[in-house]
């Protein structure tokens, strides 16, 4: 399976999507920094589950038909940052959708996140995505779990990677960076949290219009122990 995460940039990129789309075949993209109101319903074959409606720059995840039926979705405020305080860009940071997986046979829950900006402290980014992790396990309690998107944490990731397998999460960066725009601000920005999924490759993908590099996560669904299925039977 494919996911596809990127930030739109005000949604500057958002012309982009279809031929993305249609040269890298994703089975679900989650967007970030998106004009919600100028999304359309359907994109190149997938079609959109969901998306925030509070924010000036929103969220949203499509999916597609053929390999998901939609099951429920979930959009949260998360804790504030002096920005959103001043600029309000975003009352939703985090959306989450319960999608059942038609060959899989079983329900995944898939995320687009979108952290605090730089100008906030990794403390608080930090308690957003314990937050995030937190509120998806309610969505799906025990479903394999993927959220991507605009994590804006570019140094100390390390901790960070430690600070999330605390919560039962592994996190896991691209191939190449994802921001590049501005020399002192480059580095890996867009990130994979996952839980009950094994990930294989995370590919950034060519610049576009926006200042952030899309990438695409590569997953398949973990396989239980031969014991813990013993042990159930």
């Amino acid at each position: 399976m494919r996911v596809l995460s990127y930030n739109l940039r005000k949604h500057a990129a958002a012309g982009e999507l279809a031929d993305l789309i249609d040269r890298w075949d994703p089975h679900a993209v989650c967007l970030q920094e998106a004009d919600v109101a100028d999304l359309p319903s359907r994109v190149s074959g997938l079609r959109l589950a969901a998306a925030t409606d509070r924010n000036r720059l929103g969220l949203a995840v499509y999916y597609r038909e053929d390999s998901f039926r939609f099951v429920r979705s979930v959009s949260l405020g998360l804790k504030k940052s002096l920005h959103d305080y001043v600029l309000k860009p975003a009352h939703e940071r985090l959306l989450g959708v319960q999608l059942f997986d038609v060959d899989g046979g079983c329900e995944v829950t898939l995320a687009s996140f979108h952290a605090a900006p730089l100008t906030a402290l990794n403390s608080l980014r930090r308690t957003q995505i314990r937050s995030a992790l937190q509120a998806l396990e309610q969505l799906g309690p025990g479903t394999p779990t993927l959220m991507v998107g605009d994590y804006n944490y570019p140094m100390f990731k390390e901790s960070l990677a430690g600070r999330i397998r605390e919560h039962g999460y592994d996190m896991t960066l691209s191939d190449r960076r994802t921001y590049t725009r501005y020399r002192f601000f480059r580095g890996h920005y867009d990130f994979v949290t996952s839980s009950r999924i094994a990930i294989g490759d995370v590919v950034t993908l060519p610049q576009g219009s926006s200042d952030h590099l899309p990438i695409l996560v590569d997953y398949e669904y973990r396989r239980r122990p031969v014991s813990e299925r013993a042990a159930t039977e």
